[in-house]
């Protein structure tokens, strides 16, 4: 008999897309034609209406197999749309698979959605005995939990209040205290924990990396911070329009990942005939790089980044300014930085390369934008400036980050800078 808590052998999941074609029937159709042929007209029609006139089918897992040994943390990462939340709905039996089988050998607990298994008009104290009692556990063994449940979430306050009051944050906060203090043979995490803070997500992993080592269960894990995926799993499953590229150690699957799938946010190429600029100048492309020259999907915010401009001068006698702007994901416009003046750039028709390096420890968690130009002093006149170039995500490093470290807490503001202090 095998020791694998989870197999999954030839999995597939299709989906059968149609494609509509709008349309009515008029007056005029029906009687001209429902006497010649009745049935041919009604059936062409319903059809048409219906939006059934095509059908295409779409594979979104396809021939996944994999297996999982007990006690083990398995990240499951990949680009929106491999399949990875397919996968975990599959597993937890919400939607079944066209092919393949699975075998659990466990109880199994999930945190997929924010509220799932909650009802909204029934308290939180209520929706911990619900939950409990759907995932298995006795009366008794919920009300032993329970204090360390409601202390896990913090919500002290909200308890006797009707969860559809709740944040989505505080939903998330008790959903998975229940989800990991229930004990559960085999907890399925997805991108869930996004919604919560910064604190609380290292709090959550905190509590899985204790429950793994404690109590030997096994997590599967689904999320795009490369940093907890790195911090809490030793196994990383990599899935690529609904198949699996690649199993192995999680270093080495998210370097693979990192460096063949960058996000499209993080570089822009623009082809020869559409690169803007004018006759004296146009912009080639634009890209995040880090002090490896290796073009970055996101940035820690601990982390160095490089803004990367290439363009090309064609006439002579100008020297080009390049510059970078800096914008909130809401428009609002952070700063503007300007290359030095280099008189020795002076009269080259080439393609130049700048580099502006942002510091670490600026950006607070969250989505920027990135615009670049480029100017002459003399004469003064701006050749480029694309205002929607790159946009990137910040997002914290959790392996690296103090757990008292009030720099790395979830704090107001865009900017969270590190700044130099001397106390007397």
């Amino acid at each position: 008999m095998s020791n694998n808590i989870i197999e999954v052998k030839n999995l597939g999941k299709k989906y059968v897309i149609n494609h509509h074609r709008g349309g009515y029937i008029a007056l005029r159709d029906i009687l001209t034609n429902i006497i010649k042929n009745p049935f041919a007209f009604l059936k062409k029609k319903v059809k048409e209406i219906a939006g059934i006139d095509t059908k295409e089918d779409f594979w979104a897992l396809k021939n996944v197999s994999f297996n999982i040994e007990p006690g083990e943390v398995v990240g499951i990462i990949g680009r929106n749309g491999a399949g990875k939340s397919t996968l975990l709905k599959i597993l937890t039996g919400i939607t079944p698979p066209t092919t393949g089988e699975i075998k659990m050998r466990g109880k199994v607990a999930s945190l997929l959605e924010v509220g799932t298994g909650f009802h909204p008009e029934l308290t939180g104290r209520e929706n911990i005995f619900l939950n409990g009692a759907i995932l298995g556990m006795t009366k008794k063994e919920i009300v032993k939990k329970f204090d360390e449940i409601i202390a896990f979430a913090g919500i002290e306050k909200f308890l006797d209040t009707p969860v559809k009051y709740y944040s989505s944050g505080m939903y998330v906060r008790l959903a998975f205290s229940v989800a990991a203090h229930m004990e559960p043979d085999i907890l399925l995490v997805d991108e869930v924990l996004a919604v919560g803070d910064a604190e609380f997500q290292k709090k959550c992993l905190g509590k899985m990396e204790e429950v793994t080592k404690k109590s030997g269960r096994t997590i599967l894990f689904v999320s795009h911070n490369m940093a907890a995926i790195q911090s809490l799993c030793k196994k990383c499953i990599l899935l690529e329009k609904g198949e699996v590229k690649n199993i192995g150690n999680t270093e080495d699957i998210v370097n693979e990942y990192t460096s063949g799938s960058t996000a499209d946010g993080t570089e822009k190429v623009w082809t020869e005939t559409k690169r803007p600029g004018n006759n004296i100048s146009e912009l080639i492309s634009v890209r995040l790089t880090d002090r490896s020259n290796k073009t970055i999907p996101y940035v820690y915010s601990n982390q160095e980044v490089g803004v990367e401009v290439t363009y090309k001068v064609k006439i002579n006698g100008y020297s080009p300014l390049p510059s970078i702007h800096l914008f909130t994901n809401k428009g609002d416009y952070l700063f503007v930085s300007y290359s030095d003046y280099n008189e020795k750039l002076l009269n080259e028709i080439r393609t130049h390369k700048a580099i502006a390096w942002i510091p670490a420890n600026i950006f607070n968690n969250g989505i920027y934008i990135v615009g670049v130009g480029l100017s002459t002093m003399i004469p003064m006149q701006t050749h480029f400036f694309e205002r929607d170039v790159l946009t990137f995500q910040v997002i914290e490093d959790i392996a690296s980050s103090k757990k008292n470290d009030f720099n790395q807490q979830t704090v107001p503001g865009v900017l969270r800078p590190i700044l130099k202090w001397k106390n007397e």
